[in-house]
C-alpha cells in the first residue's frame, strides 16, 4: 500500500500527517513504529491521521512513535489544524475532535497556529519521585514537573526515563518536564516524552503544564507565559486566572511531502 504523507513540525515536535479523508488508512502498531523510527523509516515523534467528522472539520487520531495510541498532543493538534487549513479541509478557524474532546484552533499568521486546550486537572504539588521534588498536572496528557537552575546540563534522558517508568506513582506513565524560570513571565523547558521514550525538541501539552504550574506556584506572575523549548522555538501559553480558558500558540509548518510503501 502506498501512502501519501506530510512531514510536519510544531516548534521541533515532528509528525507524520496523513489525510485519511481522501485516502482511508488502517495501520498496525508495527507499521506506525516502522514509519516513526528514525534512520530506517520517515522518522517522527508521532503519527497523525486526519479522519472524517460528521459535525466538525475533522477528527484527529494520534499515535505515539512506539505505535500505540496516544493522549492529546498539543503541537500535534496545532500541526493537524495547519495541515487541514493548507489542504483546504478547513478555513482559518478550525474545529476538530481528538480522543472524544472538541478543540478549536485559529491560523494567526504565516505558519502560526493558536489552539484552545482542555481544562487542566489533577494538580499535585510537592511530592517526591526517585529523589526529585515534583509537581504534576494533566493538560490532556499527564505531566510531571521538576524545577532546576541547571537546565542546559541536566541529564534529561536518565532522570526522565527513571521517573516516567515509576509505576507506583504513575501506573500509566508520565511525561517529565524539567523547567528553569528565566524571568517573570518566561520559562525554558526540556521534556522527556512518554511514547517516544526520549527527550523531544518540544512538547505542547508540556509547555502548557509548565506555564500553569509555574503560575499556580507563584514562580511566574503573568497569565501570558513564553516557553522556550529545546529547539529554540518559543511557545506562548495564555490562560484565564482560573485556568479554565487555556491557549497554546506557536509555529507549525510542513517540512516536506512524499509517498511511502507500507
Amino acid at each position: 500500500m502506498q501512502i501519501i504523507f506530510s512531514k510536519m513540525s510544531g516548534a521541533g515536535n515532528d509528525f507524520i500527517v496523513i489525510d485519511a479523508i481522501q485516502q482511508p488508512v488502517n495501520l498496525t502498531e508495527s507499521q506506525i513504529l516502522f514509519l516513526c523510527t528514525r534512520r530506517t523509516g520517515i522518522g517522527a515523534d508521532g503519527l497523525i491521521l486526519i479522519e472524517p467528522s460528521e459535525a466538525l472539520d475533522f477528527n484527529m487520531r494520534y499515535y505515539n512513535a512506539d505505535g500505540k495510541p496516544g493522549s492529546m498532543c498539543g503541537n500535534g493538534g496545532r500541526c493537524a489544524a495547519y495541515f487541514a487549513y493548507t489542504e483546504g479541509i478547513s478555513g482559518n478557524t478550525i474545529s476538530f475532535t481528538a480522543n472524544g474532546e472538541r478543540y478549536n484552533a485559529w491560523i494567526t499568521g504565516v505558519a502560526c497556529v493558536k489552539l484552545k486546550m482542555t481544562i487542566p486537572d489533577d494538580f499535585r504539588n510537592n511530592f517526591y519521585a526517585n529523589g526529585f521534588s515534583c509537581h504534576f498536572v494533566n493538560t490532556g496528557s499527564p505531566h510531571t514537573i521538576i524545577y532546576t537552575d541547571e537546565l542546559d546540563t541536566f541529564n534529561v534522558e536518565n532522570a526522565g526515563s527513571t521517573i516516567r517508568n515509576n509505576s507506583t506513582l504513575f501506573p500509566e506513565g508520565t511525561n517529565v518536564n524539567f523547567l528553569e524560570v528565566t524571568g517573570p513571565d518566561t520559562l525554558s523547558v526540556r521534556t522527556f516524552e512518554r511514547g517516544v521514550e526520549a527527550e523531544t525538541l518540544a512538547c505542547g501539552t508540556g509547555a502548557v503544564a509548565a506555564a500553569l504550574m509555574s503560575y499556580k506556584l507563584g514562580k511566574v506572575s503573568s497569565t501570558s507565559v513564553s516557553v522556550t523549548v529545546r529547539s529554540g522555538d518559543i511557545l506562548n501559553v495564555d490562560f484565564s486566572d482560573d485556568m479554565k480558558e487555556v491557549y497554546l500558540s506557536g509555529p507549525a509548518k510542513a517540512v516536506y511531502t512524499g509517498t511511502v510503501t507500507v
